[in-house]
């Protein structure tokens, strides 16, 4: 590693841990709206690192020039997975601020037909427990791809894809489904899977298309073809629950959507459907686009952009009740900007997987 890399990444860092020291004066503020936008920042970091991973695996059990292009950025980037659990502890510690059943007083017996099990699911150390049991099947997954015993392999691959999936539908549930208790959807999880590793491809394809001598046309017309079947999939998945839901007009089912309606989140809705969807679906038709570096790379980085945006819209409404808005206007750039940073400047310093 060059040293004005290394000078790079420990500035990072420093300028990482300054921006979220600025947000610790709104733990006495309004903890709600500091953890809500820590959230956000931590569930971004947390897709685009463990989505990478994915698309690592995919293309052990696929093969292509498109995955020989974006292993080692992705690999890199999974050494982020410790710092992001250590990152994770805020969040139990605040858990009654954020998950209205962390703070007491519940009662489903009025709204599910197994009461018990509810209770004994949303406990805080029941939820503790299973953050850390995931956020440690997650980093030995990451170290685990690192090795040239495994990290190739295709048996490896399948199983790593297959012990992701259930963790990811399980955290899926656990920390975004339970900030509003009460609702549940069958195809949450697959949904936010397949966000998470459009999200991954996406830093990919921006890694790619910055190195433009070493990743040719017709792997970048790869990366982006790939990049629309995500979107297409996202896409349909995100629309089938929605009409599933408005159609059958439950109210446990339809508040989640209802909450989504009022305050200008229905207006943050819009974009992402947009921005996430539409635009990318329209643009990655050309093969225009997707041969050229520049505009490819733009592309990815919107999705990228559009992913924070969706990551909001999965949040915040759940918790807007209990926010003071504005304070979002401070905290929401503070931790989108301080947490990647931070994680950046903790990577180890070999930023090549030489066996990779």
């Amino acid at each position: 590693m060059k040293a004005p890399a290394i000078l790079s990444r420990r500035a990072s860092g420093l300028v990482g841990a300054g921006l979220l020291l600025l947000c610790l004066p709104a733990w006495w503020i309004d903890r709600t709206a500091l953890l809500a936008a820590w959230l956000v920042a931590l569930l971004f970091c947390l897709d685009v690192a463990l989505g990478g991973l994915a698309n690592v695996w995919v293309h052990n059990l696929t093969g292509g020039a498109w995955g020989e292009a974006i292993r080692v950025p992705l690999l890199t980037l999974g050494r982020a997975l410790p710092a992001l659990a250590v990152l994770f502890l805020p969040v139990l510690a605040g858990l009654p601020d954020l998950y209205p059943w962390a703070a007491g007083g519940n009662d489903w017996s009025a709204e599910l037909s197994a009461p018990a099990f509810k209770d004994a699911w949303l406990t805080p150390g029941a939820f503790a427990l299973r953050a850390v049991v995931v956020l440690l099947l997650w980093n030995a997954l990451a170290w685990a791809s690192r090795r040239p015993a495994w990290g190739r392999a295709r048996g490896f691959a399948a199983g790593a894809l297959i012990v992701y999936g259930l963790s990811l539908g399980l955290a899926a549930v656990d920390w975004l489904m339970s900030l509003t208790p009460l609702w549940y959807s069958s195809i949450f999880g697959l949904a936010v899977g397949v966000g998470q590793v459009l999200a991954g491809l996406a830093f990919a394809a921006v890694a790619a298309c910055r190195r433009e001598e070493a990743v040719d046309a017709s792997t970048r017309r790869d990366l982006g073809n790939l990049l629309l079947a995500y979107v297409l999939t996202w896409g349909y998945l995100a629309f089938s629950q929605f009409l599933i839901i408005w159609s059958e007009n439950l109210p446990h089912e339809i508040s989640w959507y209802v909450m989504r309606r009022d305050g200008g989140w229905l207006a943050l809705g819009i974009a992402v459907a947009v921005l996430q969807f539409a635009l990318p679906l329209l643009a990655l038709l050309f093969r225009a686009v997707k041969d050229s570096p520049r505009r490819l790379g733009w592309l990815a980085g919107g999705l990228l952009a559009a992913h924070f945006l969706d990551v909001c819209w999965l949040v915040l409404p759940s918790v807007g009740r209990a926010l003071v808005p504005w304070h979002l206007l401070w905290l929401l750039p503070l931790t989108a900007l301080g947490l990647p940073a931070l994680c950046y400047g903790l990577l180890p310093p070999t930023g090549e997987l030489h066996h990779a």
